[in-house]
């Protein structure tokens, strides 16, 4: 069922004329009742009857807001114009927000891609966009969307590791934009049936449980190590060899395979140690004899 537009009138004229309706009974009221014209008497109670049930067709419509109107329980359209109308007396009526609105799930804990026990919650952005179906296709849509965005939260959190150990394979911590178009995709396609547009849908919280958090940690301190030290053997390595071609192309030292070999060591240890180096005089040499 889709939203349709609703036979409403603007409300200010009809309040003129109700408000003449008005006077005309209380007119015909006093002067029955002091000329005791019982036909006059009956007819201003019956326009007074009529009166009051004319002004059930008035409502208001707020900024941003639609009412659903219903006639006798069939979906007779939706007034999204403001201000004050008026419509059938006979239309029930029922106010929905139009209104941007926006909620934080709880922190729901799931198993990421690789197993792991992760604990993720979002930021949610949605607005009602087809009053019909919000109100006529599920019972609470409010309920609805709370319960559909934290199920395809935990569905899209089981598509992907919480941390990528290959490159470019996506992870819940490394590409956030990517995650938070396929969450956005995940949310709408369960909340299309109910009239509702996600606008914005991100993570809010992530980490991972408590019971492994503390070796999740050890291991990305010790990735993070690997990853200092290989890069410190790779410049030392690059440093070393440019310190023995600058000797041989200057003619500085003639250095052989035995002395070379010595040196290499000695200015890795020197530029790959932790701490600092302390001289050490070489009063010997290499060779024996």
């Amino acid at each position: 069922m889709n939203e349709t537009n609703a036979s409403s009138l603007p409300g200010i004229p009809f309040a003129v004329l109700f408000g003449l309706l008005l006077a005309l009974f209380v007119a015909g009221f006093v002067h029955g009742a002091l000329h005791q014209v019982l036909g006059i008497l009956v007819g201003s109670v019956l326009l007074f009857a009529l009166f009051a049930f004319l002004c059930k067709g008035f409502f208001q419509v707020q900024p941003n807001q639609g009412m659903v109107l219903l006639l006798f329980g069939r979906y007779a359209g939706t007034a999204r114009e403001t201000g004050l109308r008026w419509t059938n007396p006979f239309f029930t009526r029922r106010a929905v927000s139009l209104r941007v609105r926006n909620f934080e799930s709880s922190k729901l804990k799931v198993n990421d891609a690789d197993g792991n026990p992760i604990e993720i919650a979002a930021v949610i952005v949605w607005q009602v966009v087809d009053t019909a179906e919000a109100v006529f296709q599920v019972d609470d849509y409010e309920n609805y969307v709370h319960i559909q965005s934290e199920s395809a939260l935990r569905q899209m959190a089981q598509s992907y590791p919480y941390d990528s150990h290959e490159d470019g394979k996506p992870s819940l911590r490394s590409h956030g934009d990517e995650i938070t178009v396929h969450l956005c995709e995940q949310i709408q396609e369960r909340l299309g049936k109910a009239g509702v547009k996600v606008l914005e849908a991100r993570i809010s919280h992530l980490a991972y449980a408590q019971e492994i958090a503390q070796a999740m940690l050890q291991r990305q301190q010790a990735g993070a190590i690997i990853a200092a030290r290989t890069r410190i053997v790779e410049g030392a390595v690059s440093m070393v060899q440019m310190a023995l071609d600058q000797l041989s192309r200057q003619h500085i030292v003639e250095l052989d395979e035995e002395r070379r070999a010595a040196m290499v060591s000695n200015l890795l240890v020197v530029l790959c140690g932790e701490r600092g180096t302390q001289p050490v005089l070489n009063t010997g040499t290499l060779y024996q004899g």
